[in-house]
């Protein structure tokens, strides 16, 4: 087996996770920032993230060198950043309690496609903040200005399954029934019926 090349070390392929705040369709900006494509993976804490770990590491390792102790801190003394929070602390937002958040960006559109690698569009609304999904990523060091650390870049996403929206608002098509074409029919209307509509003054 061929050796992997430097970018490869970097790349890891995730395992399943609960998609929050997805914007893979259009690049959106917060406040002054440069707009970029994102989102936010929420992975169980029983899960296994090794790959990623691994990544962050190997991306540590090629900028600053492989003994950790001589690694640079982050600003104001603090270890480097790494792209790892608990959800635990985040207990105002919906779904994150008992999670490992790890959040990728980037600027290029990132291709995004469903469990037979089918592309999926923003126009298919199928993809949303509640759903399942795993996703290719690059980890990359960084040194700006004093913060120091790895982050993910965001290279391609699948879909794996459905899961409870985290907007709480269901789709058009799942809340109203079929109905038949009566346009002059006021009888057709639930709770109002024609003769109580004029009566109504309507």
């Amino acid at each position: 087996m061929s050796a992997k090349t430097p970018i490869e070390m970097k790349k890891c392929i995730t395992p399943e996770f609960r998609v929050s705040w997805p914007s893979v369709f259009e690049a959106k900006a917060f406040e002054d920032q440069e707009a970029k494509f994102s989102i936010t993976m929420l992975f169980d804490k029983k899960t296994d993230i090794t790959a990623l770990k691994r990544a962050c590491h190997n991306a540590a390792v090629e900028k600053w060198g492989s003994d950790k102790t001589k690694w640079p801190k982050s600003a104001e003394g603090r270890p480097l950043r790494m792209p790892f929070t608990d959800g635990d602390l985040k207990t105002d937002v919906e779904g994150y309690a008992g999670t490992t958040v790890v959040k990728a960006t980037s600027k290029q559109r990132p291709g995004v496609v469903d469990q037979q690698r089918h592309p999926i569009t923003a126009d298919d609304r199928t993809f949303y903040g509640g759903c399942y999904a795993r996703a290719e990523l690059l980890a990359f060091a960084y040194d700006h200005k004093g913060n120091r650390g790895v982050s993910f870049g965001l290279q391609n996403v699948q879909k794996l399954r459905d899961g409870k929206s985290f907007s709480g608002r269901k789709a058009a098509e799942d809340v109203f029934d079929a109905i038949e074409d009566n346009t002059n029919n006021m009888d057709s209307y639930d709770g109002v019926e024609s003769g109580d509509a004029i009566n109504a003054g309507f």
